[in-house]
């Protein structure tokens, strides 16, 4: 065993006395340690419960002979940090997360980890450093919230909220409806209840096969959710037997199959960055041009929020993400015979998982959209790629033509936007907001809500190096690369441009010649640093672009 390391022979005495301190005895020595990483926190209401979610695990790795060892991850709530400084620290706080799983885990020699995620960034974080370690893994997240309901019985959610202040600032609503939709969109714990980034990615990890059938879509307040809790513990220490390690189950095809899923559920563009990003550290290479490819073949199914009525609870009323793989594979697909950590194949998994509810799942012949939720774009503003939510796009939107409006931060954009000084068939243009400019890749949520909010939804479109929240709807085009501050062309567009977008055939340019794109090439040059100082400062200087997943090397 990994842990032999510190507790093996005369030479661990000391190790072993430490252990001791902690409460371990004689026995706990021979047997297999589990580290059980926690991201519990109180302040985000997606982690507040997640001591119980832990305490099940770890007393179900007491009872199947194994020693569970928690520590503590952060965990940064987007929502919280969104449209001030503090969003320049989320998806950075991926890098740290995952430096940190490497460094515990190598630290006290774990023989497996049972992460315990729930929102946004944590999650791939989490996976990203335990492929680095390569240890028998299990992804049991804390669950999603229910949604809200306000007092005619309507579903509520947070993105709901952002678009109701968007309301008020046209007159469209009173502040007492504001407060009321503020008071009831987020009724209790749970990651935010629509498909937005970390239902996204805790959904994922069912189809990657890194976690066990109901953890994207079973409710954080279900009981059945620490159930689940209980059966991953013991699960953990059946891959330990088996030696199953997490990059003997994130193989190529487990990519593609989660890709599909992608696809299927309408997921958030987020999963554009996490899922390559995951796939390096496990030694895959997952691409924009890849993201198509699969989106050409594999039809939209959820209409889920914000594009659509549904939420999770509903999702998972319907079967959840095993349904979904269901009948997926009814068009063969999906690859089948992947190992996933129940020591069955991912086929086996969802085989007598048949979706319940139509309504929520559509059929494979009759989807909302014969292509699935994510497209990328490429043309001479994003040589190398730029994402958006295809399935949140209006119709009269998926082809767009129109005069760019320039600003060199997201608060610029934001105060254009709320004071109505954006109008029909505008382009908004938000720069020098990705990985390196930002630094931080900021989520536009806050533009592109309130854009929805005062109506323009179907009439303006935007544009960004930065990226988008998972609750983003609209002609929201995000990760252009190059970015701005690598002098890409996003960099190089100017008042009034006409910006062509063309979603169905993949493509985004400004009406622009070569030759006078690289006239004002030459005359660019890049603005200084928005921080010097600190993590920020070191991560803009070593992250690498967003269509290779803005990971740091």
């Amino acid at each position: 065993m990994h842990s032999d390391d510190v507790k093996k022979g005369a030479a661990r005495a000391p190790h072993r006395s430490l252990f001791r301190a902690t409460g371990l005895k004689d026995a706990d020595f021979k047997k297999p340690f589990i580290g059980v990483a926690n991201s519990y926190n109180n302040i985000a209401p997606g982690h507040v419960h997640l001591n119980q979610i832990a305490a099940a695990v770890k007393e179900a790795i007491s009872e199947a002979g194994g020693v569970p060892l928690e520590f503590g991850v952060i965990g940064v709530c987007d929502g919280i940090a969104m449209g001030h400084e503090g969003m320049k620290y989320s998806l950075g706080s991926r890098e740290l997360i995952a430096d940190s799983i490497e460094t515990m885990g190598k630290a006290h020699a774990f023989d497996a980890l049972v992460l315990i995620p729930n929102c946004d960034k944590i999650v791939p974080g989490m996976i990203m450093g335990a492929c680095r370690l390569n240890l028998p893994t299990i992804v049991l997240s804390g669950g999603p919230m229910l949604a809200g309901k306000n007092d005619r019985g309507q579903a509520l959610d947070y993105s709901l909220v952002y678009e109701a202040a968007g309301k008020l600032n046209k007159g469209l609503i009173t502040e007492k409806e504001l407060y009321d939709i503020e008071c009831k969109a987020c009724p209790g714990p749970g990651s935010c209840s629509g498909m937005f980034t970390a239902n996204s990615m805790n959904c994922l990890c069912e189809a990657l096969g890194l976690a066990l059938p109901g953890n994207g879509t079973l409710p954080a307040v279900y009981p059945e959710r620490l159930t689940l809790a209980r059966q991953a513990g013991r699960q953990i220490l059946e891959l330990v037997k088996k030696d199953l390690k997490i990059r003997d189950i994130l193989k190529k095809e487990a990519f593609d199959n989660a890709l599909a899923v992608d696809m299927a559920l309408g997921c958030s563009t987020n999963s554009a960055l996490h899922l390559p990003a995951i796939a390096y550290e496990a030694g895959v290479q997952v691409t924009l041009r890849l993201i198509n490819e699969v989106s050409e073949k594999v039809a939209h199914l959820c209409d889920l929020a914000p594009a659509g009525p549904d939420h999770l609870e509903d999702l998972n009323r319907a079967g959840g993400i095993m349904a979904v793989m269901n009948e997926l594979d009814k068009k063969n697909m999906l690859v089948r015979n992947l190992l996933t950590v129940t020591g069955r194949t991912i086929a086996e998994n969802y085989q007598n998982c048949p979706v319940l509810d139509y309504k929520v799942i559509a059929p494979i012949d009759k989807p909302h959209h014969a292509q699935g939720g994510l497209a990328a774009l490429f043309g001479n503003i994003a040589r190398e790629g730029s994402v958006v939510k295809q399935s949140a796009v209006a119709p009269e939107m998926l082809a767009h033509s129109g005069p760019a409006r320039v600003f060199d931060s997201e608060d610029a954009a934001y105060q254009a936007i709320s004071g109505g000084k954006i109008v029909k068939g505008d382009v908004v243009v938000i720069r020098y907001e990705g990985p390196k400019g930002g630094p931080g890749m900021r989520e536009m949520l806050q533009p592109t809500a309130t854009i929805a909010g005062v109506g323009l939804d179907k009439d303006v479109a935007l544009i960004t190096d930065g990226r988008f929240s998972g609750a983003t709807r609209g002609a929201s085009i995000g990760h252009i690369s190059p970015e701005a501050m690598a002098g890409g062309a996003i960099a190089l567009i100017e008042e009034g441009d006409i910006i062509e977008i063309n979603i169905p055939h993949k493509t985004i340019n400004v009406k622009v010649s070569d030759e006078e794109l690289e006239r004002r090439r030459k005359a660019w040059k890049q603005p200084e640093p928005k921080i010097k100082t600190g993590y920020l400062a070191r991560y803009a200087r070593l992250v690498t672009s967003a269509n290779l997943g803005a990971v740091v090397q």
